[in-house]
């Protein structure tokens, strides 16, 4: 069994280390300018915010339940049974999860290469090196991993508080930007399509704070530890996304935003002259690096709960000898991402399972009110129940059918390949007995 050894700053690190990454320097650009109002821009962060909090908590109670190493994947199956959560699974170490970290190393070495000035094969070969330098620390110990991300949080989150804290006291902006404040600006989206857009820009850039449940099996009094750092890690979060989108608009009229990248090149340059893209190159980097690291930290917990309950080869569920840590499960990830980073396709393989993804946390959160039906009592509540989930499942619903109108063939191949699993979960895996099982916790 892995050994429980975080505590609450660094799950709340995880948290905001793992989702604060080079979204925030892309997402907003696209928002603004869809939207063409500061006051609407807000508006959809908070809702957001909201939405995120929502879940966050409703997945604290799921954590306190079951506090074990899988997150999503013992969620599910506590909820539906073996079959469902062996879908997520599939789903998990087959595309999503090695596309992610390849997308992220792939972005990190577009960054560093602006930065050194490389292009061609070697920003391939940064991407996987990459990879495999941050799988290493994760191998070699959770707390080591965990001490890192802290660092890299705390950097990143002051890179941020430095630019905001500059941008205003050097006046290097203009108030004006902010005029009118709630009317939209000319040549914007009508206001139902851009905030449709606004809404699933706003979801993926919050994307993330699910996954870190998944080391609940190593966090200290994990009851009070997860629902805690979920949502003060998601308060965070909504906090910087705010401030951050407030100095881009402060820094860069409306007017002349065009895209995520130019969005962020102009505000560097306003606030640090001609180096101000290097400058903002080094904070995404602190950024991406941060969330690569809570990624292969929290992922590999899937298929180490796979392994543990019969339904992946059971070799997986081996811990490192020295340092406890599920290093074959790291390993798995590491390899397929950076197969993926050589192949070059990551992002059009992930573009077939975002419809799925938010399905099975939506699914997830679902599954709670079953749960709670067959056990009552709980150590940790989710507050506002049962508001709080149905919030979260209205907001859930409204991503899933932007999603798919935004793309319905995307989403049907998506949901077929991830059906593809059920032959292989019968074929192979069904009724084989569990080599680890991890006791439940009690529920009161």
């Amino acid at each position: 069994m892995l050994r429980r050894q975080l505590g609450l700053v660094a799950v709340t690190a995880l948290v905001v280390g793992e989702v604060v990454a080079i979204g925030i320097f892309l997402t907003p650009a696209g928002m603004a300018r869809s939207l063409g109002s500061p006051f609407w821009l807000l508006v959809v962060w908070l809702v957001m915010g909201v939405m995120a909090l929502s879940g966050a908590l409703c997945y604290g109670e799921l954590a306190a339940r079951t506090p074990q190493a899988g997150g999503g994947y013992v969620y599910l199956r506590e909820a539906y049974g073996p079959a469902v959560a062996f879908l997520y699974g599939w789903k998990c170490l087959l595309v999503m999860d090695p596309g992610i970290t390849a997308a992220l190393a792939a972005g990190l070495a577009s960054y560093v290469g602006y930065a050194l000035g490389v292009s061609g094969v070697w920003l391939k070969l940064i991407a996987i090196g990459s990879i495999l330098a941050i799988s290493a620390v994760n191998i070699a110990g959770l707390r080591l991993g965990s001490g890192l991300m802290q660092g890299l949080t705390a950097l990143k989150l002051g890179a941020l508080a430095l630019i905001a804290i500059l941008a205003f006291a050097l006046h290097a902006g203009s108030w004006s930007n902010f005029v009118p404040f709630v009317a939209q600006r000319a040549g914007s989206d009508p206001l139902p399509m851009a905030l449709a857009a606004g809404l699933v820009g706003a979801f993926f850039a919050f994307g993330g704070w699910w996954e870190i449940p998944k080391l609940a099996g190593e966090a200290r009094d994990p009851a009070r530890t997860v629902p805690r750092a979920l949502a003060i890690g998601v308060a965070i979060i909504t906090a910087i996304y705010i401030l951050t989108s407030a100095v881009f608009l402060y820094l860069v009229p409306l007017e002349r935003v065009t895209s995520g990248e130019t969005f962020a090149a102009q505000a560097g340059e306003a606030l640090f002259g001609p180096a101000g893209g290097r400058v903002f190159s080094g904070v995404v980097i602190v950024a991406v690096l941060g969330s690569l690291l809570g990624l292969l930290m929290a992922l590999p917990r899937v298929y180490y709960a796979m392994a543990s309950d019969g339904v992946f080869f059971r070799a997986v569920a081996a811990e490192h000898p020295r340092f406890g840590t599920p290093a074959r499960a790291i390993a798995i990830q590491a390899a397929i991402a950076s197969l993926y980073v050589a192949l070059g396709t990551f992002n059009q393989i992930i573009g077939y399972f975002v419809f799925v993804t938010v399905l099975f946390v939506g699914l997830t959160v679902a599954g709670l009110f079953g749960i709670r039906r067959r056990a009552p009592a709980a150590s940790y509540r989710t507050w506002g129940y049962p508001a709080t989930p149905v919030v979260f499942l209205v907001l859930v619903a409204v991503v899933l059918f932007l999603v798919a109108a935004r793309n319905p063939l995307q989403a049907a191949l998506g949901v077929g390949i991830v059906a593809v699993g059920v032959p292989v979960y019968y074929l192979l895996f069904r009724g084989r007995p569990s080599p680890n099982p991890e006791p439940l916790a009690p529920s009161s």
